[in-house]
C-alpha cells in the first residue's frame, strides 16, 4: 500500500460514519493482541481546550526526558499529524504498514458478519499500535468526542485523566443538558486514576464531583483564576501560579491561561504516578509548546489570525480575546463553518466584532456548509456580509479590504486552517501584504 492509497482507503471509510460504543473498538484491538494495554496514558476529554492540554502535558513530558506519543484529531496541515512521537509525525512507511495490518483485520471482521470499524476507530487502533512499536513511555490521548462510548476509551492503563472546559457540543450523541454532557465525558474515569478538572460550570462541575467519588479516585481542581501576575500578549504570556513564577507559554489567548494551569496540575498528577518531572522540565514545556490553529498569527501588517472556534463555547473564548486583544481595531471575519454545528449561536456571538464579514465553504468537508447559506446568515445579524467562492479569494479580498493597522480573523472550523496557513505562506513567499 503506498501513501495515497492509505489516504484513499481511510477516505473511503467514511462510509461507515460515526458509531458511539466500545463493542467494534475491543475486537478490533482484541485482534491486534490489544497493543493499548503495553502503554500508559493520559486522557484528555472536554469541549474545547483538548488540544492545547495535550500539547502543553506532551511537550513537558517530553522536555523531562521521556518518550511521548501524542495522538489528536482533527489534523490541521497533514493527516499524519494525529500520531506523533515527541512532536515526530508517524512516517509515511510505517503508516502504510500498519494501516495495511489493520485493512486485513476490518475485512476479517466484516467476513464474519461483525459491524466494520468506522474511520476513528480504524485511527485509534492503529495509534495504540505504533506507539507501542514505538515503546512509549506515556501516550497522551485526546478524544474525539465524548468520552464513556468514545474509541479511545477501550483503554484501561489511564494515569491521568483530565477534562478541559465542558460546553454544549454534538448534543445529538452526548445529550441535551450541561449536566448529561459533562457525564459523557467523565465517563473516562477509570478506577485508581487520578482526575484533574478545569472550573466547570455547577451543572457540569456536580456530575464531575460525583463520578470522581463513585470511583473513589482523586479530584483535583484546576482553577485558572488562582493564575496571577497575568501579562497577556500576542506572542508570549507570563503568569504566577501555585508558587512559580513567571511561567511563560507561547500561545495566545487569553483562555490559554486556563489550558496552561491545567497542564501544570495533570503534570503534578503524573509526579504522583512515578514521572519525574522537574520544575525546569515544567517551565521549558510550557514555553516551547505550539499548537496551530489557536489563535495563531499568520501574518502582520495587517494582522491574521486563525483559530479553530467551531461551537458555542469556543466562539465566546475567541469573542474574549478579540475584545482584549484587538480593542478599537478594524477588524474583518474570514467564517467557515460546519452545517452540523451552532452556526447561529457562533455567528450572533462573533458578529459585532466585525466590520466586514466574508464566508467561506471548508474545502474537502463534506459536513461543510455553503458559503452563500453562511451568508445569508450572518446577514441577518450583519450589514456587511459577502461568500466568496474559494479560500484563496477570501484571503486575498480580506487584504483588499484592511488596512495595515487593521486585524483579519479567521475562525469556524479547524478543517480548513491547514489550507490557509499555507495560503499565507505562499503569499508570503510572494512577497504579499
Amino acid at each position: 500500500m503506498k501513501y495515497q492509497e492509505a489516504l484513499n482507503y481511510m477516505d473511503s471509510l467514511n462510509n461507515y460514519g460515526i458509531v458511539p460504543g466500545l463493542g467494534s473498538i475491543r475486537e478490533l484491538c482484541r485482534r491486534l493482541d490489544n497493543p493499548q494495554d503495553r502503554l500508559r496514558f493520559v486522557h484528555i476529554a472536554g469541549t474545547n481546550g483538548k488540544g492545547s492540554v495535550l500539547a502543553y502535558v506532551s511537550t513537558v513530558a517530553g522536555c523531562a526526558g521521556y518518550r511521548v506519543g501524542r495522538y489528536i484529531s482533527p489534523a490541521v496541515r497533514e493527516y499524519r499529524e494525529r500520531f506523533q512521537v515527541n512532536g515526530g509525525m508517524i512516517t509515511q512507511k510505517d503508516f502504510c504498514g500498519l494501516l495495511e495490518e489493520l485493512r486485513q483485520v476490518c475485512d476479517s471482521m466484516a467476513a464474519e458478519g461483525l459491524p466494520h470499524p468506522t474511520p476513528f476507530e480504524v485511527e485509534t487502533a492503529l495509534g495504540f499500535l505504533y506507539f507501542s512499536q514505538k515503546e512509549c513511555d506515556l501516550v497522551v490521548l485526546e478524544t474525539g468526542m465524548g468520552g464513556r462510548l468514545d474509541a479511545t476509551n477501550v483503554i484501561r492503563n489511564t494515569l491521568v485523566a483530565a477534562l478541559t472546559s465542558v460546553s454544549m457540543d454534538h448534543m445529538q450523541y452526548l445529550g441535551n443538558t450541561l449536566g448529561a454532557i459533562a457525564g459523557e465525558k467523565a465517563g473516562i474515569f477509570k478506577p485508581g486514576c487520578r482526575a484533574v478538572c478545569i472550573e466547570q460550570e455547577p451543572e457540569a462541575m456536580e456530575v464531575i464531583r460525583a463520578q470522581a467519588q463513585q470511583l473513589q479516585i482523586p479530584l483535583t481542581l484546576a482553577d485558572g483564576k488562582k493564575a496571577t501576575r497575568v501579562r497577556y500578549g500576542l506572542e508570549r504570556q507570563r503568569f504566577d501560579y501555585d508558587g512559580m513564577k513567571d511561567l511563560e507559554i507561547g500561545l495566545a489567548g487569553r483562555y490559554q491561561i486556563h489550558n496552561a494551569v491545567l497542564a501544570v496540575e495533570v503534570c503534578r498528577a503524573l509526579g504522583e504516578c512515578g514521572f519525574d518531572i522537574p520544575e525546569k522540565a515544567l517551565r521549558q514545556g510550557l514555553r516551547d509548546t505550539r499548537w496551530p490553529g489557536r489563535f495563531t498569527i499568520l501574518g502582520r501588517k495587517p494582522l491574521f489570525v486563525a483559530d479553530g472556534a467551531h461551537n458555542e463555547d469556543a466562539a465566546k473564548k475567541l469573542a474574549e480575546s478579540i475584545e482584549f486583544y484587538f480593542t478599537n481595531k478594524r477588524i474583518i471575519f474570514i467564517m467557515g463553518i460546519l452545517k452540523d454545528k451552532e452556526y447561529e449561536k457562533i455567528i450572533g456571538i462573533t458578529a459585532r466584532y466585525a466590520d466586514q464579514i466574508l464566508t467561506v465553504a471548508p474545502p474537502g468537508n463534506p459536513r461543510a456548509m455553503g458559503s452563500y447559506e453562511l451568508a445569508r446568515e450572518a446577514a441577518k445579524v450583519h450589514p456587511r456580509v459577502t461568500a466568496v467562492d474559494s479560500l484563496e479569494e477570501a484571503v486575498e479580498i480580506s487584504h483588499l479590504l484592511a488596512g495595515r493597522e487593521d486585524v483579519i480573523v479567521a475562525f469556524g472550523s479547524l478543517s480548513y486552517l491547514g489550507r490557509l496557513m499555507e495560503i499565507m505562506e505562499e503569499r508570503e513567499k510572494k512577497g504579499k501584504r
